[in-house]
């Protein structure tokens, strides 16, 4: 028996533990909050039109036929509404009311790495100005129909996540001139030996060359350093990049179900 399970301690594999640092991030990370039955909104009026800024997070028991109209009490000021449940089984029991108010539905999985921790890869700290040009471009690639001021809204919150985590960091892999091509976040908290790994992107031209691994493995190391053996990021269910952190030692432990209604 490990030493986890004789004294009742979470593994680093245990979904409670990437559970309590998702929440404990959206509450640091959001402007104000405000709590009900089950959860909170967490809010940030300066990034009004970030999904990821303001929305409710479910994260204990609430009544999921409740859901649709806490969202239009706390989000009613929002061009949007967004609903985030962690868990499986709350997920899948607030799935139902919240489709039947015009709710799309997507599963987000819950990934922790088990496998050894790789070397430094090449990849470094940079600084938010570094990353403003490539995330720019980024996000009109993704989102070609966006208007200049929804870009600029999801260029700019990257700075308030800051306020996130005791240790936030923004790692980049350059190319031979020394341009950003790839990049990601990372997120420590020593003191409960947690760090994710968050929004790992790389520019379309510079896919397939290491670059994202590179910020990966870079990532994962400097979290192994800093003393946070559960190593844990997020992908859709249903899109490659899952398949390609599981070749690469992740494992899926939990889901985070994301509602959305434009």
């Amino acid at each position: 028996m490990d030493t986890a399970a004789r004294t009742g301690t979470p593994g680093p594999d245990d979904p409670a533990r990437a559970r309590a640092f998702l929440t404990a991030f959206a509450r640091r990370k959001a402007a104000r909050t405000a709590d009900f039955p089950g959860g909170f909104a967490a809010l940030d009026d300066a990034h009004a039109l970030s999904y990821g800024d303001n929305h409710l997070l479910v994260d204990g028991p609430t009544d999921p036929e409740l859901l649709p109209g806490r969202a239009e009490e706390l989000l009613g000021h929002l061009p949007h509404r967004a609903v985030q449940v962690i868990g499986e089984e709350t997920g899948r029991a607030c799935a139902e009311p919240l489709k039947r108010a015009g709710y799309t539905h997507a599963e987000v999985l819950v990934m922790v790495h088990t496998g050894p921790v790789p070397e430094r890869a090449g990849a470094r700290e940079v600084e938010l100005p570094a990353l403003r040009g490539p995330v720019t471009e980024s996000w009109r690639h993704f989102l070609p129909g966006a208007g200049e001021e929804v870009v600029r809204t999801l260029v700019e919150r990257r700075a308030a996540r800051r306020r996130g985590a005791p240790d936030v960091r923004f790692l980049a892999s350059h190319d031979e001139w020394g341009e950003v091509v790839s990049w990601g976040d990372l997120y420590l908290d020593p003191a409960t030996g947690t760090a994710q790994i968050e929004d790992l992107v790389t520019a379309a031209p510079h896919l397939g060359r290491g670059h994202g691994g590179a910020v990966l493995d870079t990532a994962l190391r400097l979290a192994a350093e800093a003393g946070c053996p559960t190593r844990f990021l997020t992908a859709f269910a249903d899109d490659w990049p899952r398949h390609w952190y599981e070749r690469r030692g992740f494992v899926a432990v939990d889901t985070v179900h994301c509602f959305e209604r434009a």
